[in-house]
């Protein structure tokens, strides 16, 4: 006959707010890192920006 545990007993680690800490830094900080990666890459791939700062001459100087 199987031994019955108490279903507290039988858990690994309490599941609470360390956890949930931790899962909501992490989306943060993927966010953060997200929105980064964003503005860098829309600032090396905007030609109107290099226009705009004369990188491009029209020859007529």
């Amino acid at each position: 006959m199987a031994k019955e545990i108490r279903t507290d007993k039988a858990r690994q680690a309490k599941t609470g707010r360390p956890v949930l800490i931790v899962l909501i830094v992490a989306l943060l900080l993927a966010m953060v890192v997200w929105a980064g990666v964003e503005i860098w890459g829309e600032q090396i791939d905007n030609p109107a920006a290099d226009a705009a700062s004369g990188a491009q001459t029209d020859g007529n100087q």
